[in-house]
Protein backbone atom coordinates (compact mmCIF):
# COMPACT_ATOMS: atom_id res chain seq x y z
CA UNK A 1 0.00 0.00 0.00
CA UNK A 2 1.27 3.16 -1.01
CA UNK A 3 1.33 5.90 2.24
CA UNK A 4 0.07 9.35 1.55
CA UNK A 5 3.25 10.97 1.98
CA UNK A 6 4.55 9.18 -0.55
CA UNK A 7 1.39 9.82 -3.14
CA UNK A 8 1.38 13.67 -2.06
CA UNK A 9 5.47 13.12 -3.36
CA UNK A 10 4.54 11.23 -6.38
CA UNK A 11 1.97 13.75 -6.82
CA UNK A 12 4.02 16.95 -6.90
CA UNK A 13 7.07 15.30 -9.11
CA UNK A 14 4.34 14.92 -11.89
CA UNK A 15 2.93 18.49 -11.76
CA UNK A 16 7.10 19.34 -11.64
CA UNK A 17 7.81 17.14 -14.68
CA UNK A 18 4.40 19.03 -16.35
CA UNK A 19 5.66 22.74 -16.01
CA UNK A 20 9.12 21.97 -16.74
CA UNK A 21 8.85 19.49 -19.41
CA UNK A 22 8.42 22.46 -22.02
CA UNK A 23 11.06 24.23 -20.77
CA UNK A 24 13.58 20.79 -20.65
CA UNK A 25 12.36 20.40 -24.66
CA UNK A 26 14.45 23.64 -25.14
CA UNK A 27 12.80 27.39 -26.15
CA UNK A 28 10.97 28.03 -29.79
CA UNK A 29 13.32 28.27 -32.10
CA UNK A 30 12.92 32.52 -32.60
CA UNK A 31 12.75 34.04 -35.85
CA UNK A 32 16.20 34.57 -37.61
CA UNK A 33 14.60 37.37 -39.69
CA UNK A 34 11.57 39.81 -39.46
CA UNK A 35 10.23 41.40 -42.40
CA UNK A 36 8.15 44.23 -42.13
CA UNK A 37 5.63 43.83 -44.95
CA UNK A 38 3.55 47.29 -45.72
CA UNK A 39 0.34 47.87 -47.93
CA UNK A 40 -2.82 49.96 -48.52
CA UNK A 41 -5.41 47.25 -48.36
CA UNK A 42 -7.91 47.36 -45.22
CA UNK A 43 -6.87 43.82 -42.92
CA UNK A 44 -10.86 42.90 -43.79
CA UNK A 45 -9.97 42.23 -47.69
CA UNK A 46 -9.18 39.46 -49.94
CA UNK A 47 -6.06 40.55 -50.87
CA UNK A 48 -4.77 41.12 -47.58
CA UNK A 49 -6.41 37.81 -46.21
CA UNK A 50 -6.09 35.29 -49.22
CA UNK A 51 -3.25 36.86 -51.12
CA UNK A 52 -0.64 38.37 -48.55
CA UNK A 53 -1.49 36.88 -44.96
CA UNK A 54 -1.07 33.40 -47.13
CA UNK A 55 2.35 34.53 -48.79
CA UNK A 56 3.35 35.42 -45.44
CA UNK A 57 1.91 31.85 -43.72
CA UNK A 58 3.83 29.81 -46.28
CA UNK A 59 7.33 31.85 -46.07
CA UNK A 60 7.63 31.22 -41.96
CA UNK A 61 6.40 27.87 -42.35
CA UNK A 62 8.95 26.71 -45.04
CA UNK A 63 11.71 28.68 -43.87
CA UNK A 64 10.53 26.29 -40.60
CA UNK A 65 9.92 29.40 -38.54
CA UNK A 66 13.48 31.45 -39.50
CA UNK A 67 11.77 34.01 -41.28
CA UNK A 68 8.65 36.09 -39.61
CA UNK A 69 6.39 38.34 -41.75
CA UNK A 70 4.84 41.32 -39.96
CA UNK A 71 2.30 42.53 -41.92
CA UNK A 72 1.22 46.38 -41.86
CA UNK A 73 -2.10 46.92 -43.76
CA UNK A 74 -3.78 50.12 -44.30
CA UNK A 75 -1.55 52.18 -45.30
CA UNK A 76 0.37 52.16 -41.45
CA UNK A 77 3.62 52.22 -42.14
CA UNK A 78 3.49 54.81 -45.60
CA UNK A 79 0.58 56.67 -47.28
CA UNK A 80 -0.48 54.90 -50.69
CA UNK A 81 2.08 56.72 -52.63
CA UNK A 82 4.89 56.50 -50.71
CA UNK A 83 4.81 52.06 -50.06
CA UNK A 84 7.64 52.47 -52.83
CA UNK A 85 10.07 54.82 -51.57
CA UNK A 86 9.41 53.86 -48.04
CA UNK A 87 11.29 49.86 -48.79
CA UNK A 88 14.05 51.74 -50.55
CA UNK A 89 14.43 54.28 -47.27
CA UNK A 90 14.17 50.87 -44.76
CA UNK A 91 10.66 51.98 -43.45
CA UNK A 92 9.43 49.16 -44.72
CA UNK A 93 11.34 45.64 -45.82
CA UNK A 94 9.00 44.97 -48.66
CA UNK A 95 5.24 46.06 -49.50
CA UNK A 96 2.80 45.11 -52.22
CA UNK A 97 1.81 48.59 -53.96
CA UNK A 98 1.06 49.75 -57.61
CA UNK A 99 3.55 51.30 -59.74
CA UNK A 100 1.69 53.86 -61.58
CA UNK A 101 1.84 55.48 -57.86
CA UNK A 102 4.94 56.59 -58.40
CA UNK A 103 4.80 58.41 -61.67
CA UNK A 104 7.46 58.57 -64.23
CA UNK A 105 9.24 54.89 -62.69
CA UNK A 106 7.47 52.79 -64.49
CA UNK A 107 6.80 53.33 -67.84
CA UNK A 108 7.26 50.43 -69.58
CA UNK A 109 5.44 48.70 -66.98
CA UNK A 110 2.37 50.39 -67.38
CA UNK A 111 1.97 49.60 -70.86
CA UNK A 112 0.34 46.56 -69.69
CA UNK A 113 -2.71 49.44 -68.28
CA UNK A 114 -3.19 50.61 -71.91
CA UNK A 115 -6.90 49.74 -73.46
CA UNK A 116 -7.71 46.36 -74.61
CA UNK A 117 -4.81 44.86 -73.68
CA UNK A 118 -5.50 43.01 -70.52
CA UNK A 119 -9.10 41.57 -70.10
CA UNK A 120 -8.58 38.90 -66.65
CA UNK A 121 -6.43 39.50 -63.97
CA UNK A 122 -4.76 36.18 -64.67
CA UNK A 123 -3.99 37.28 -68.15
CA UNK A 124 -2.38 40.97 -67.28
CA UNK A 125 -0.46 39.08 -64.71
CA UNK A 126 0.76 36.93 -66.87
CA UNK A 127 2.00 39.11 -69.24
CA UNK A 128 3.30 41.75 -66.78
CA UNK A 129 5.33 39.06 -65.15
CA UNK A 130 6.64 37.63 -68.76
CA UNK A 131 7.98 41.31 -69.76
CA UNK A 132 10.09 41.26 -66.36
CA UNK A 133 11.81 37.55 -66.99
CA UNK A 134 12.34 38.18 -70.45
CA UNK A 135 13.97 41.55 -69.49
CA UNK A 136 11.80 44.12 -71.40
CA UNK A 137 10.93 45.63 -67.90
CA UNK A 138 13.73 44.69 -65.28
CA UNK A 139 15.91 47.73 -65.48
CA UNK A 140 12.91 49.91 -64.38
CA UNK A 141 13.18 47.62 -60.95
CA UNK A 142 17.01 48.33 -60.10
CA UNK A 143 16.18 50.63 -57.05
CA UNK A 144 15.05 47.18 -55.02
CA UNK A 145 14.79 43.44 -55.17
CA UNK A 146 11.22 42.15 -57.02
CA UNK A 147 9.57 38.89 -55.99
CA UNK A 148 6.46 38.76 -58.37
CA UNK A 149 4.49 41.67 -60.75
CA UNK A 150 0.62 41.37 -61.11
CA UNK A 151 -2.15 43.30 -62.64
CA UNK A 152 -5.67 43.72 -61.32
CA UNK A 153 -8.72 42.41 -63.68
CA UNK A 154 -10.64 45.34 -65.95
CA UNK A 155 -11.06 48.37 -64.66
CA UNK A 156 -14.55 50.05 -65.19
CA UNK A 157 -16.18 53.56 -64.18
CA UNK A 158 -18.47 53.77 -60.81
CA UNK A 159 -20.69 56.97 -60.73
CA UNK A 160 -22.36 57.89 -57.79
CA UNK A 161 -25.50 59.41 -59.80
CA UNK A 162 -24.53 59.51 -63.38
CA UNK A 163 -25.55 56.49 -65.80
CA UNK A 164 -22.44 56.21 -68.66
CA UNK A 165 -23.57 54.90 -71.64
CA UNK A 166 -21.80 56.98 -74.18
CA UNK A 167 -18.16 58.79 -74.31
CA UNK A 168 -20.42 61.72 -74.06
CA UNK A 169 -21.97 61.26 -70.39
CA UNK A 170 -18.22 62.02 -68.98
CA UNK A 171 -18.47 65.63 -69.47
CA UNK A 172 -17.54 67.46 -66.86
CA UNK A 173 -17.49 64.64 -64.28
CA UNK A 174 -15.10 64.39 -62.02
CA UNK A 175 -13.76 60.97 -61.76
CA UNK A 176 -10.62 59.39 -59.28
CA UNK A 177 -7.76 58.24 -61.57
CA UNK A 178 -5.14 55.72 -60.42
CA UNK A 179 -2.11 56.79 -62.47
CA UNK A 180 -1.21 59.57 -65.55
CA UNK A 181 -2.30 56.82 -68.06
CA UNK A 182 -5.49 56.13 -66.91
CA UNK A 183 -5.58 60.11 -66.55
CA UNK A 184 -5.33 60.78 -69.85
CA UNK A 185 -7.62 57.75 -71.08
CA UNK A 186 -10.45 60.06 -68.90
CA UNK A 187 -9.23 62.59 -70.72
CA UNK A 188 -9.91 61.94 -74.01
CA UNK A 189 -13.40 60.23 -72.68
CA UNK A 190 -14.05 64.35 -71.20
CA UNK A 191 -14.25 63.32 -67.84
CA UNK A 192 -11.72 65.57 -65.15
CA UNK A 193 -9.64 63.06 -63.85
CA UNK A 194 -8.67 63.57 -60.52
CA UNK A 195 -5.68 62.16 -58.50
CA UNK A 196 -6.27 60.17 -55.84
CA UNK A 197 -5.26 56.25 -54.04
CA UNK A 198 -7.45 54.24 -53.88
CA UNK A 199 -7.83 54.41 -49.64
CA UNK A 200 -8.89 57.82 -50.15
CA UNK A 201 -12.01 57.31 -53.03
CA UNK A 202 -14.72 56.53 -50.48
CA UNK A 203 -14.21 59.83 -48.47
CA UNK A 204 -13.69 61.91 -51.46
CA UNK A 205 -16.93 60.19 -53.00
CA UNK A 206 -18.96 60.69 -49.67
CA UNK A 207 -18.04 63.96 -49.44
CA UNK A 208 -18.74 64.77 -53.26
CA UNK A 209 -15.42 65.78 -54.33
CA UNK A 210 -15.61 63.46 -56.97
CA UNK A 211 -18.73 62.07 -58.98
CA UNK A 212 -17.12 58.38 -59.53
CA UNK A 213 -13.94 56.08 -59.76
CA UNK A 214 -12.31 54.05 -62.33
CA UNK A 215 -11.35 50.80 -60.20
CA UNK A 216 -12.01 46.54 -61.21
CA UNK A 217 -14.78 45.45 -59.05
CA UNK A 218 -12.70 44.12 -56.59
CA UNK A 219 -11.83 47.27 -55.35
CA UNK A 220 -15.23 48.15 -55.15
CA UNK A 221 -15.83 45.61 -52.32
CA UNK A 222 -12.58 46.09 -50.85
CA UNK A 223 -12.75 50.09 -50.26
CA UNK A 224 -16.26 50.10 -49.58
CA UNK A 225 -17.03 52.08 -52.63
CA UNK A 226 -20.59 50.02 -53.47
CA UNK A 227 -22.04 51.63 -50.63
CA UNK A 228 -21.88 55.04 -52.75
CA UNK A 229 -22.04 54.35 -56.27
CA UNK A 230 -25.42 53.18 -57.63
CA UNK A 231 -24.37 52.84 -61.34
CA UNK A 232 -21.29 51.10 -63.24
CA UNK A 233 -19.94 51.27 -66.78
CA UNK A 234 -17.80 47.89 -68.19
CA UNK A 235 -15.92 48.65 -71.07
CA UNK A 236 -14.23 45.85 -72.02
CA UNK A 237 -10.52 46.39 -71.72
CA UNK A 238 -11.02 49.76 -70.97
CA UNK A 239 -7.74 49.26 -68.33
CA UNK A 240 -5.76 47.16 -65.83
CA UNK A 241 -3.60 48.55 -62.95
CA UNK A 242 -0.15 47.33 -62.49
CA UNK A 243 1.13 46.01 -58.94
CA UNK A 244 4.61 44.87 -57.58
CA UNK A 245 5.19 42.90 -54.77
CA UNK A 246 9.17 43.92 -54.09
CA UNK A 247 11.79 43.84 -51.01
CA UNK A 248 14.56 45.88 -50.25
CA UNK A 249 17.53 45.13 -51.77
CA UNK A 250 19.63 45.16 -48.77
CA UNK A 251 17.01 43.20 -46.44
CA UNK A 252 17.59 40.31 -49.11
CA UNK A 253 21.50 40.38 -49.68
CA UNK A 254 21.66 40.15 -45.72
CA UNK A 255 19.75 36.79 -46.00
CA UNK A 256 21.88 33.50 -45.57
CA UNK A 257 21.47 31.73 -48.91
CA UNK A 258 18.97 28.73 -47.61
CA UNK A 259 16.67 31.96 -46.52
CA UNK A 260 17.22 33.94 -50.00
CA UNK A 261 16.12 30.40 -51.52
CA UNK A 262 12.93 30.51 -49.27
CA UNK A 263 12.18 34.08 -50.88
CA UNK A 264 13.58 32.70 -54.10
CA UNK A 265 10.39 30.11 -54.05
CA UNK A 266 7.80 32.50 -53.43
CA UNK A 267 8.79 35.14 -56.09
CA UNK A 268 7.92 35.03 -59.77
CA UNK A 269 5.23 33.62 -62.34
CA UNK A 270 3.56 31.24 -59.34
CA UNK A 271 3.26 33.71 -57.23
CA UNK A 272 2.32 36.10 -59.73
CA UNK A 273 -1.03 33.69 -60.77
CA UNK A 274 -1.81 33.35 -57.13
CA UNK A 275 -2.37 37.46 -56.71
CA UNK A 276 -4.39 37.66 -60.27
CA UNK A 277 -6.49 34.46 -58.70
CA UNK A 278 -7.30 36.57 -55.83
CA UNK A 279 -7.77 39.51 -57.71
CA UNK A 280 -10.20 37.48 -60.31
CA UNK A 281 -12.29 35.58 -57.62
CA UNK A 282 -13.07 39.10 -55.78
CA UNK A 283 -13.93 40.92 -59.15
CA UNK A 284 -16.73 38.62 -59.33
CA UNK A 285 -17.90 38.86 -55.61
CA UNK A 286 -17.45 42.74 -56.43
CA UNK A 287 -19.94 42.84 -59.38
CA UNK A 288 -22.54 40.20 -57.43
CA UNK A 289 -22.72 43.02 -54.16
CA UNK A 290 -23.56 45.29 -56.93
CA UNK A 291 -26.37 43.24 -58.83
CA UNK A 292 -27.75 42.44 -55.59
CA UNK A 293 -28.46 45.93 -54.20
CA UNK A 294 -30.18 46.14 -57.32
CA UNK A 295 -27.39 48.64 -58.91
CA UNK A 296 -27.71 50.02 -62.46
CA UNK A 297 -24.67 47.87 -64.41
CA UNK A 298 -24.21 49.11 -68.64
CA UNK A 299 -21.75 46.80 -70.52
CA UNK A 300 -20.06 47.82 -73.51
CA UNK A 301 -19.64 45.00 -75.98
CA UNK A 302 -16.78 45.37 -78.40
CA UNK A 303 -15.66 48.87 -77.75
CA UNK A 304 -12.55 48.71 -79.79
CA UNK A 305 -14.62 48.76 -82.67
CA UNK A 306 -17.25 50.83 -81.74
CA UNK A 307 -17.25 54.23 -83.41
CA UNK A 308 -17.84 56.28 -80.04
CA UNK A 309 -15.10 54.44 -77.70
CA UNK A 310 -12.68 53.27 -80.86
CA UNK A 311 -10.76 57.03 -81.52
CA UNK A 312 -10.47 57.54 -77.24
CA UNK A 313 -9.08 54.01 -76.62
CA UNK A 314 -7.10 53.67 -79.83
CA UNK A 315 -6.11 57.80 -78.95
CA UNK A 316 -5.27 57.32 -75.80
CA UNK A 317 -2.76 53.89 -76.34
CA UNK A 318 -0.87 55.78 -79.71
CA UNK A 319 -0.84 58.80 -77.28
CA UNK A 320 1.43 56.87 -74.54
CA UNK A 321 3.67 55.23 -76.91
CA UNK A 322 4.43 58.08 -78.97
CA UNK A 323 5.51 60.01 -76.00
CA UNK A 324 7.72 56.88 -74.70
CA UNK A 325 9.51 57.15 -77.67
CA UNK A 326 10.06 60.77 -77.79
CA UNK A 327 12.10 59.52 -74.75
CA UNK A 328 13.98 57.44 -75.80
CA UNK A 329 12.12 54.10 -74.14
CA UNK A 330 11.00 51.45 -76.79
CA UNK A 331 7.73 51.53 -75.66
CA UNK A 332 6.33 50.32 -79.36
CA UNK A 333 8.77 46.87 -79.14
CA UNK A 334 7.47 46.19 -75.17
CA UNK A 335 4.00 46.79 -76.42
CA UNK A 336 3.75 44.43 -79.55
CA UNK A 337 5.11 41.78 -77.22
CA UNK A 338 2.64 42.48 -74.81
CA UNK A 339 -0.06 41.88 -77.55
CA UNK A 340 1.68 38.58 -78.67
CA UNK A 341 1.75 37.01 -74.89
CA UNK A 342 -1.88 38.26 -75.07
CA UNK A 343 -2.86 36.03 -77.62
CA UNK A 344 -0.55 33.61 -76.96
CA UNK A 345 0.76 31.92 -73.83
CA UNK A 346 -1.12 34.31 -71.47
CA UNK A 347 -4.47 34.78 -73.30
Amino acid sequence: MVHPPVRLLAGLLFAVTLLLGPLAAGPARAAEVTLRFSHFWPAVTGMHKEMFQVWADSVQTASQGRIEVEIYPSSTLAKAPAQYDAVIDRIADMTATVQGYTAGRFPLSQVVELPGLVHTAAQGSCILQALYDEGLVADEYAETHPLFLFTHGPGHIHTRDTVIRAPEDFAGLRIRRPTLVVASLLEGLGAQPVAMPAPQSFQAMERGVIDGVALPWEAMESFRLNELAGSHTEVGGLYSLAFMVTMNKDVYAALPDDLKAVIDAHSGADWSARAAAVFDRRDIAGRATAEKAGHTIVTIDGAANDPAWKPVLEGTTEGYLAHLEADGKPARAVHARALELAAGRCQ
